[in-house]
């Protein structure tokens, strides 16, 4: 089961319990908590996790990445609210 085609779009998210993970073509951002349980819950939860982190390493570990990713520039734009 995979959640996620790792770094092969900016359109993708998926969750595990209250974890976030958005997909992006440059990053994959993971934010949000949970709590492996020692049940079965717990186990699928770490399945799942697991599945994720392998995809991103093997993407990462079949190509030749440069030392650090450039952040994009984001366009700023007029407050409209500031006089």
């Amino acid at each position: 089961m995979q959640l996620i085609q790792p770094f092969q779009n900016s359109e993708e998210s998926a969750s595990i319990d209250e974890l976030t993970i958005e997909n992006g073509e440059d990053r994959i951002a993971i934010y949000g908590s949970i709590n492996i349980t020692r049940d079965r819950q717990g186990l699928e939860y770490a399945r799942q996790l697991k599945s994720v982190l392998d995809g991103m390493l093997k993407i990462l570990n079949s190509e030749k990445l440069p030392e650090h990713v450039q952040n994009s520039p984001t366009d700023e734009t007029e407050n409209p609210f500031k006089r």
